[in-house]
Order: structure tokens, then C-alpha cells, then sequence
């Protein structure tokens, strides 16, 4: 067998494999070009779902007639120059392969025009075609047609026009969510499916997410901006009332770069676990920012994927600030209230009554007879109104906290409740379930994790760099309620468990646990566990349905909630009340036709 050269062609067609999947693949490359061309309005044509035509028109800086040839070669690119250019990458595109790829599957023609010519030129083919005049304005248009037609092999496997297009406006939407400072116009076969218009105050940038994400995922959101440590992360989140059953909202971006990792992905699900079922998705739009150098983004072929050097210090900070994003909402927040500029890293703890923590002191571990006696107490006190007074509704409802003041009972499951916006639901239980499981939560985290010995120690079988982290990470299993010793090159032996899971497979735990510390560096394992718990706990110690409370009682119960945290959602991700406004009920009952 013979050892030789491949022909640039075949290079090129190889390369292209790595990089053009779909006609998707081809939108995004050029998409990145044009942003790495400070465009500002970009045009987006595509026909038979990207198999007939994919046309690309920015009004970027141009390509000049002499590097018009070379940018169709192979590595050829203006964003690298040396390897510290490449240790530090800012732009989108820095590999130099995605135009010589793309037309080496395809029939290509480059124009362009430079912002300091006065005249465009285009280039058909490869980098050996000749130059013609061409008549379009400064900037750059790309047309490709007929992709894949020299490769039938790869042109079978696209799917239908409908299916190619769904993954073309995908790259194009995350591209548009990605920079709203840009102007977007994408048309298929002739018909305008998106024209969005550059957005730089707050309300174009929302008006521009509704056309993006939907005018429902617009309504619940929480918007904010935080930095630390040399990092900053901003964007929006859903509160978890607005769940997904599928992660099909879910856009992350690393210094623009739009990227599916599995780090960042874990670090939101963490931040969201104590507040979402399950089974449901959160759903967000996030922007990560961090030093270029502290991120290699040439980990995958279609730069999808990236690599931080610190990899854990970038998971505990999303994972800390989302968590403390979704903590901050109270009731009665509408979305001009959710719009935060920044997260504070002093966020109280939400479940004190303002001042007077008297009510919370005295009710965290009673049983619920002695916590309704501690509501109807500081209902007294709050409000001024003795127990068998039974409807201390103010004169001016504009006055009512957001959760309003109760009116009745219904079928001893739901409060009724009116505030300024019109009427209130509650889920007493849900509601109660949730406020119980805080404060144990937080009494847990006041009087630390008891450990219980066990009678006879339980010898787990790991691998010796395992045992090697449980060796070096004692102070982290003891500071869980673990007491650990290593045994052997790849045994460890559990003589110590956190007393609320003495019944757990401890073995399968520390498992996990030191899987965890393997692969983020830390381990929420154990708290989610003491977590479900505690949970239990709280259903069980919770107001059941047909408990008929007082006026007062039910009022206090709404106080409680708006200074807890994530009272939006019991423990099991369900939401405990529902607003329904005038203009609701008014459209309800025909009022005003």
C-alpha cells in the first residue's frame, strides 16, 4: 500500500465532513463570518430548506479584491496570526476551513466589496476561479447552491425541506438571541419568516426574545446581570412555573459563542432542582462572560463544545447565582419587577417577617396545630385585627400586600383571596408544604448535619484515583456527616452517615458523590438527598386539605409566603397560587360587550 498526498479537493471534501453536516452547518459558518465583520444587518435567503440555495448578505467590512482568492483557500484567516491569537480567541471563526469546505461540496460564489473600494468583485468556485465585477453594495454576499451535489453519498441522508429549514431557523434564532444588536431578515422560498430589527433598549430587546421565544415565555421571565471573581453572567430565566417538558428553550452563550455544554447544562439544572419537577425543563437564555484565555473553544469540529480551565469555579458560580436569581421572586413580582440590573451577593434570607421574627422563632419544629397558633399570633400582631374579627380587608385594596387579604375557604383546599389586581388562589397545602420544608432547610443549615455511627461499617470498592479524592476530600464527607477511611488502594470503609439517611444505600452515595467531585469538582448529591427528606417531612407536617382555618390564619399563611423563598412552587415543582385579574374575570363573565 502506498503512502501519498491527498488532493486539496478531497482535503477540502473531508474537512467538510467535520464541519458541513447539514445546511444548518453551512447558515451558522457563514452567520459567524458575518458577525466577525462587524455587520450590522444581515440577510438570510434559503430555498428547498437550504438544499437549493443558502444566501448570506452582511454589510460587514468587505473582503478587498486581492484577499478575495485567498479567503476561498484552505487555513487561510484574518482572525489568527500566532498561537497566543489562538490561546485567546474573541471571534466566532478562527480555523480558516469553513469557506474552502463549503465549497468544495457545493457551487459557491463569494462577492464582496471592502468599505474602502468602490467597486465589489466575485469569485465563483474555488480560489483558482477568475475574478468578476459584481453589483452589490460594501459587504459580502455568499450563495451557495446545490449542496452536496458532488457528493451523493451525503446529499441522500438530509431530511425533508421542512426539517433542514427547522434546523436552519434554530441556528438562526440562537444566532439572533445572541446579538439583538444586529438586524436579522431570514426568507424561505420567498416568504419572510424572520425580520428582526436591531434592539438596544429593554423593550426592543423583549419585544425581540417574544418574537424569538414565545410572548408566554416573555411574561414569566427574571432578568439579570451579575459579576464576580472575573466572571459575569446575565440574560433571562423562566421562573419554574413556566417548566418545558422538554429542553427546548434552553440557549447558552459563551463570550457570544452560542455552545451545547454539558457543564453549563448541570450547573442550571442544580440551580433549579429544589423548585422543578423532575420530569420538566427549565427554560432560559444566558450569556457566560470569561477571559478568553480561561476558554478553549477549538474542542469541537463545529465549536459547539468548549473547555474551561476552571471548571468548577465557573459551575459553582452559574449554579450560585441562578440559584439565588429564582430565590429573590416573591408573589406579587410582575415582570417589570422581575427586571434586575444586578444580583446582590447579600440576598436576605427570605423567611423572616420583616423585623419581627417572632412567629417564624416559635414555629419552625411545632407541630401544625402550634404553627396555625403562631400564624393567628402574628396575624394579631401584623395586623391589628383580633381573631374573631373575620374579614380584615383594607377600604383601599390598592393597599393590600401582593398576595392580598384572605376572603374565604374553598372546600377546605384552596384560600380566596382579593388583592389591587383582582383575585387570589391558593393551594393551602402546597402553599404550607413549602414554607415548612424552608425552615427546616434552614434550621438544618443553622444547627449543621448530626451523624449516626453505624453498628457495622460498610466497605465500598472504588477505583484508586477515587480513593485517591475520598483521601484528600475527608473534610468535605465530614462536613456532610460522612466519616470515611481508606482502607486499601481502591477501598474505602463508611463507619459515619448523616442521620437523616441511615436508611440509604450509603455505599451507592459516596459513589456518586466522589463521581461528582470527578467531574464538577463539587457535589450537591448528599443535600439533594437530606433534601427529600426534609421534604417529606414537610408534606407530612403541612396543613391537610379540609383543615378549616381561620380568617386570620389563612391571612397570616399569606404573609408567610411572600417572605419565603420559591413559595411560587411546593417541593414536588408545583405552583401554589394563581392570579387572576380583573380584566380576566371581566372577560370571563362577557362584562363590557
Amino acid at each position: 500500500m502506498t503512502i501519498q498526498r491527498l488532493p486539496s479537493h478531497l482535503i477540502n471534501q473531508i474537512a467538510a465532513g467535520e464541519v458541513i453536516e447539514r445546511p444548518a452547518s453551512v447558515v451558522k459558518e457563514l452567520l459567524e463570518n458575518s458577525l466577525d465583520a462587524d455587520a450590522t444587518r444581515i440577510d438570510i435567503d434559503i430555498e428547498q430548506g437550504g438544499k437549493g440555495l443558502i444566501r448570506v448578505h452582511d454589510n460587514g467590512t468587505g473582503i478587498s479584491k486581492d484577499e478575495i482568492a485567498i479567503a476561498l483557500q484552505r487555513h487561510a484567516t484574518s482572525k489568527i496570526h500566532s498561537l497566543d491569537d489562538l490561546e485567546c480567541v474573541r471571534s466566532l471563526g478562527f480555523r480558516g476551513e469553513a469557506l474552502p469546505s463549503i465549497a468544495s461540496v457545493s457551487r459557491l460564489t463569494l462577492a464582496s466589496r471592502a468599505v474602502d473600494q468602490n467597486l465589489a468583485w466575485s469569485l465563483c468556485g474555488d480560489a483558482d476561479g477568475d475574478l468578476q465585477p459584481a453589483a452589490i453594495p460594501s459587504g459580502t454576499m455568499i450563495e451557495v447552491r446545490d449542496l452536496f451535489y458532488n457528493t451523493p453519498a451525503r446529499r441522500k441522508f438530509l431530511k425533508t425541506d421542512k426539517t433542514e429549514f427547522g434546523h436552519i431557523e434554530n441556528i438562526v434564532r440562537r444566532v439572533a438571541l445572541s446579538r439583538s444588536d444586529v438586524e436579522i431578515n431570514l426568507v424561505h422560498n420567498r416568504k419572510p419568516v424572520y425580520q428582526l430589527k436591531q434592539a438596544k433598549s429593554r423593550e426592543q430587546k423583549e419585544r425581540r426574545l417574544q418574537q424569538l421565544c414565545g410572548a408566554s415565555f416573555v411574561e414569566h421571565i427574571i432578568n439579570f446581570r451579575h459579576q464576580a471573581s472575573g466572571l459575569g453572567l446575565s440574560g433571562w430565566v423562566a421562573v419554574p412555573a413556566f417548566s418545558r417538558s422538554q429542553a427546548d428553550l434552553q440557549y447558552f452563550f459563551v463570550n457570544g459563542r452560542m455552545v451545547r455544554d454539558k457543564l453549563l447544562t448541570h450547573a442550571v439544572r442544580q440551580a433549579y432542582q429544589d423548585v422543578l419537577h423532575h420530569q420538566r425543563h427549565a427554560a432560559y437564555v444566558l450569556f457566560l462572560e470569561i477571559d478568553p484565555v480561561m476558554v478553549d473553544v477549538n474542542a469541537h469540529p463545529a465549536k459547539y463544545e468548549v473547555r474551561f480551565r476552571e471548571s468548577n469555579s465557573v459551575h459553582g458560580f452559574i449554579r450560585h447565582t441562578i440559584k439565588k436569581v429564582l430565590a429573590d421572586v416573591r408573589p406579587g413580582d410582575q415582570a417589570e419587577s422581575l427586571m434586575a440590573d444586578q444580583v446582590r451577593d447579600d440576598l436576605p434570607f427570605a423567611g423572616n417577617f420583616g423585623k419581627d421574627t417572632t412567629a417564624r422563632q416559635h414555629s419552625i419544629n411545632l407541630p401544625v396545630k402550634e404553627q396555625l397558633l403562631a400564624y393567628t399570633e402574628f396575624a394579631t400582631r401584623a395586623s391589628g385585627v383580633l381573631p374573631e374579627q373575620s374579614r380584615p380587608i383594607p377600604a383601599d385594596p390598592e393597599t393590600s400586600p401582593p398576595l392580598g387579604f384572605a376572603l374565604a375557604q374553598l372546600h377546605g383546599v384552596y384560600i380566596l383571596a382579593q388583592n389591587k389586581e383582582g383575585l387570589v388562589i391558593i393551594d393551602m397545602h402546597a402553599a404550607h408544604e413549602r414554607i415548612t420544608y424552608e425552615r427546616l432547610k434552614s434550621s438544618m443549615a443553622e444547627n449543621g448535619i448530626r451523624s449516626q455511627p453505624l453498628l457495622v461499617p460498610v466497605t465500598v470498592a472504588v477505583s484508586s484515583r477515587e480513593a485517591d479524592l475520598a483521601e484528600s476530600s475527608l473534610e468535605v464527607f465530614e462536613g456532610l456527616g460522612f466519616m470515611l477511611n481508606r482502607m486499601g488502594p481502591e477501598s474505602l470503609t463508611i463507619r459515619q452517615v448523616p442521620g437523616l439517611l441511615r436508611n440509604a444505600d450509603s455505599a451507592s452515595l459516596v459513589r456518586d458523590v466522589l463521581s461528582d467531585l470527578v467531574t464538577y469538582g463539587n457535589s450537591e448529591r448528599l443535600k439533594t438527598e437530606i433534601n427529600k427528606v426534609l421534604s417529606t417531612m414537610a408534606c407530612h407536617g403541612s396543613v391537610r386539605a379540609n383543615r378549616q382555618l381561620t380568617i386570620p390564619e389563612m391571612n397570616a399563611l399569606l404573609r408567610d409566603m411572600e417572605q419565603t423563598e420559591h413559595s411560587g412552587q411546593c417541593n414536588h415543582g408545583r405552583p401554589t397560587w394563581r392570579q387572576m385579574t380583573m380584566p380576566e374575570l371581566d372577560r370571563l363573565f362577557m362584562r363590557g360587550r
